[in-house]
Formats: C-alpha cells, sequence, structure tokens
C-alpha cells in the first residue's frame, strides 16, 4: 500500500466499486476501503443455509437502475434477464395477472378482477404517459444537474409533470383508478423502502419512491441478474482491479480529513493514515459525517422487512393459475390502497401491520443457476418477500423479538392468499430445520452498515438541482472540496445502479 492515492474510495459496495473502475481506468491511482471481509455491500450472492447449495441475493434482490450505459463503458461481463410476467395480485378467488407478452391476457385478467375494461384502459394510459415522461428523464441521470424548470421543459407534458413532481401520488392514483386493488398494484411502487403517508407528506417521498421505481433505463423493467445480485458487484471489482485500483478487505475506515487523510484500522488491527486527492464516500451521509467529525443530523429510518426463503416447490393458487406465472414476477399479497393505507396507521401507532403488505418474486424461475443441479433437478425454488410499511422505530430496543412478530405477520399475510400454508412447501436444511431467514432494517444496519437500515442511505432526492448553485454539478458534491459522495445517499443514488459510483467519478475527472 502507497502512503498516498488519487482517490481513497470510502465503502467497496457497488458504488464504490464503480467509482473505482471508473478512476483507475482513467489512470489515477486508486484504494477502496471496504470494513467487511467481502466487496458487494448490500449487492451480495450469499449461501444462507447451512448445507443447502443455494447462493441467494441476501439484501438487495433486482435490477432497474443500472445503466445500459455503465454496462457498456466498463464492459461489465453481466447479464440482466427479462421477466416475462409483470406482477401477479391475489384478489379474493381470482388474481390480477400482468403478462408483457399478451396484451388480451392481460385486459381479461383486468376485466375479471374489475367487472369491465375501464380500469385496464385507464392503467394503459397512466403508464404510457408516465412512461414517456422517463424515457425523457432517464438520461439525465449521468448527466451534470439540470435546474428544475429545465426538467420541467424536457418533460414536455405538464400533466404528467404534475403527476410526479407535484401532486400526492396517492391523489394521483386515487384520481385515475377506482378499483382499490388496481390502485394498490400501482402504489406499491411508491412504498419500496419508503416508509411515507401516500395522501399528505409535503415532502413528497412517496412521488420520489415512485419515480425511481420507474425510471430505470427509461422503460421502468425490473430485470433479474443472472448469478445473483453478487454476479453484479463480482464483474465490477474485476473491472476495478484490472484497471489496476487496490481493493482492500477488512479495512475499516474510522476517520476522513476533509484535507485528504484517510485514517482506517486495517485486518491486524493496525491503524494507518493514508493520503488522498479526493476522498469518495461509498457509506452513508450519517457515516461520512461521523467520519468527517460532523453532525449527522436526524437519524435515517428504513421501513422493510426482508424475508428470504427456499422452497421444495412452489405453494398452489386459489384460482388454479400456474404458479410459475404468479410468482415469476412481482406477486402482491394484501396491497390494497385500503390496505396500504390501514398498515401505514398501525405502523405509525407503533404496532407490526396486520396483515402485512408484502410483495414477493421467484429468482430462480428466472435465473436457476443459482440453485445447484440437485436442488434444480428437486424441483426447489427461492422465494423473496419485502414487507412494506415494517419501520425501524418497531423493531428499536426488541430486535428479535419483533422480528419474529412481523415475520409471522407476514407469513400469515401469504397465506391468507395461497390454497395451502407456505410453511409445508419449506425446504429443510440437513438438520431438519427449515430454510427461512427474517432480515429487519435493524439487521441490515448491523450487517450492512445501513443507518436506520434505510436501502436508499437517507431519503431519496429529486433527480435535479433543488437550488442555483447546485445546477451544473453531479449531486455528489459535499461542503469539502475534496470529499464527495459516491453511494446512494448521494442526489440521484438508491437502488443498484452506479449510477452515483460514476457521477462521483465524473466529478473528480471534470476538475
Amino acid at each position: 500500500m502507497k502512503g498516498r492515492y488519487d482517490v481513497v474510495v470510502v465503502g467497496g459496495g457497488h458504488n464504490g466499486l464503480t467509482s473505482a473502475a471508473y478512476l483507475a481506468r482513467a489512470g489515477l491511482s486508486v484504494l477502496v476501503l471496504e470494513r467487511q471481509e467481502h466487496v458487494g455491500g448490500a449487492a451480495v450472492s450469499a449461501r444462507v443455509f447451512d448445507g443447502v447449495d443455494a447462493r441467494l441475493s441476501r439484501y438487495s434482490y433486482l435490477v432497474s437502475l443500472l445503466p445500459r450505459q455503465i454496462i457498456e463503458e466498463l464492459r461489465l461481463p453481466i447479464t440482466l434477464r427479462r421477466r416475462r410476467y409483470s406482477s401477479y395480485t391475489p384478489s379474493g378467488r381470482t388474481g390480477l395477472l400482468v403478462d408483457t407478452h399478451d396484451d388480451a391476457r392481460t385486459a381479461a385478467s383486468f376485466a375479471t378482477v374489475t367487472g369491465g375494461d375501464g380500469e385496464y384502459m385507464a392503467w394503459k394510459d397512466f403508464y404510457a404517459r408516465i412512461g414517456a415522461a422517463m424515457a425523457k428523464l432517464f438520461p439525465t441521470m449521468t448527466q451534470p444537474l439540470r435546474s428544475r424548470p429545465d426538467t420541467r421543459s424536457l418533460v414536455g407534458d405538464e400533466l404528467a409533470w404534475r403527476m410526479l413532481f407535484e401532486d400526492p401520488i396517492g391523489e394521483t392514483v386515487a384520481k385515475a383508478f377506482t378499483d382499490d386493488t388496481v390502485r394498490g398494484m400501482v402504489l406499491t411502487d411508491a412504498l419500496i423502502g419508503t416508509f411515507a403517508d401516500l395522501d399528505d407528506d409535503p415532502s413528497l417521498l412517496a412521488n420520489k419512491c415512485f419515480m425511481y421505481h420507474l425510471v430505470g433505463n427509461g422503460t421502468g423493467d425490473w430485470d433479474v441478474p443472472v448469478g445473483g445480485m453478487g454476479a453484479v458487484t463480482d464483474a465490477l471489482h474485476r473491472a476495478a482491479t484490472s484497471a489496476g485500483a487496490t481493493v482492500l478487505t477488512e479495512a475499516e475506515v474510522t476517520a476522513v480529513d476533509p484535507d485528504g487523510e484517510v485514517t482506517f484500522t486495517g485486518d491486524d488491527g493496525t491503524e494507518h493514515r493514508v493520503g488522498a486527492g479526493h476522498v469518495l464516500a461509498g457509506c452513508a451521509p450519517a457515516e461520512l459525517a461521523r467520519l468527517l467529525g460532523e453532525d449527522p443530523g436526524p437519524a435515517p429510518e428504513g421501513a422493510q422487512l426482508k424475508v428470504n426463503m427456499l422452497l421444495r416447490r412452489l405453494p398452489r393458487l386459489r384460482d388454479g393459475i400456474d404458479p410459475a406465472a404468479a410468482f415469476s414476477g412481482t406477486f402482491h399479497v394484501n396491497e390494497r390502497m385500503s390496505q396500504l393505507r390501514a398498515a401505514y396507521a398501525q405502523a405509525e401507532s407503533g404496532m407490526v401491520p396486520r396483515p402485512a403488505p408484502c410483495e414477493i418474486y421467484c429468482h430462480s424461475l428466472t435465473d436457476p443457476s443459482i440453485l445447484s443441479p440437485e436442488l434444480q433437478a428437486a424441483g426447489a425454488h427461492t422465494l423473496t418477500v419485502f414487507g412494506l410499511h415494517m419501520p425501524a422505530r418497531l423493531f428499536r430496543g426488541r430486535n428479535e423479538p419483533a422480528r419474529d412478530i412481523a415475520a409471522r405477520s407476514v407469513l400469515a399475510s401469504l397465506n391468507d392468499v395461497l390454497a395451502e400454508p407456505i410453511e409445508d412447501c419449506l425446504y429443510l436444511r440437513p438438520d431438519g430445520e427449515p430454510c427461512i431467514e427474517t432480515r429487519t432494517p435493524l439487521d441490515l444496519e448491523h450487517e450492512v452498515g445501513l443507518p436506520g437500515g434505510h436501502i436508499f442511505h437517507r431519503d431519496l432526492s429529486w433527480p435535479f438541482a433543488e437550488n442555483d448553485d447546485e445546477q451544473g454539478q453531479w449531486g455528489v458534491e459535499t461542503r469539502h472540496p475534496r470529499v464527495l459522495v459516491c453511494g446512494a445517499g448521494a442526489r440521484r443514488g438508491g437502488g443498484v445502479s452506479g449510477i452515483p459510483g460514476r457521477n462521483a467519478a465524473m466529478a473528480v475527472l471534470s476538475r
């Protein structure tokens, strides 16, 4: 290790590795410091269950925001596979299936659930308008920040602008649709990892979350990373190191001097200091503030429960639909608009929501490579459950018992829409224990270093400058000229995207 580098990156998550790859390829000396024994942050694959050869995307699990531009510029050997079915939403004894390859089947499904063609036509019109705006907006995500008026002019559709950036998304969806199930299906994209009131939130957090879930590559498609999320970060790691970046694991940063010095503890417990022309923080802004000795401000709060399962087989559904169709897309559970509002009210009052609104998908239906040949031959499948409205406050001071309560609520919610208990389908480890694990926001805080378990590092921000000083910048700057944010907490951060990592690299290279 040298005594000084052009750039020191704090954190070896996917964004930190993206920055390192770009900067090393540009000829700069780069050091990446990662406190864990492996790189990847929350975008990793892991053998979660002892004695079972299944590599699950343990934390983050789908890819939408990663620009094809980054894949091409860094020549990343990754494959993102499109899902045939977008979503399935059980509704009583039937269900709403969105088939991306068969519009007639989707229309018939809407008619069965809603009793007519009106909601399907409204749904098509809604997403056509939003999609046109997103196609114009996405290319700006890897460009210097535009002003709000410039972005509004670029979108060029006043109704779409109001729907996305001015009117509460709950109000917009309630106007666009009349059916409670359809409203909820649309609104869940506004609540992933975000604890917010759909109708009365001046900061429009739900709108921001909704936009980020629909803007990816201008289409909003959520794709399956072949090989699991670890394949994405492994490719970024190789891109960085092959370009000359040095990556140290088990290297915990303990202080950052804004004048260009980073202090860290190595794997042998020895303290080191290294000079830096620039420091790029892949950690959360609250953690960066702590390292700088500054006030981190209000603590971020994550709002989700993650449940990973391995099944012997997929469960049967009440309406007889093929489980492979229902579970390969996003499977919505108890997420009608009225249920989302009720769950928010329960969580706001300090209770774990019942029924728990959650959504599920099966990675192995689209990409069986994460399972051993033996598991594939046996018909096994993974199941990923993401519970909404599970804020960190529900688990503070009682994480273990609250985790059990929340897990039971999620399983009960899922069983409410199945034709058989999910417990009967769980794969068993060699010791006879079922293959299921639950992760709360506090678990993510402890294991991955996300303050409050916030999967976006902090509340999402608009993808444009909100004051004149930001215009023309990259959304990664801090008040210290040599310190930049390259992680999800940057403007235009959040999700597995590499966007803030690339933007931070561009900010360095443009100086």
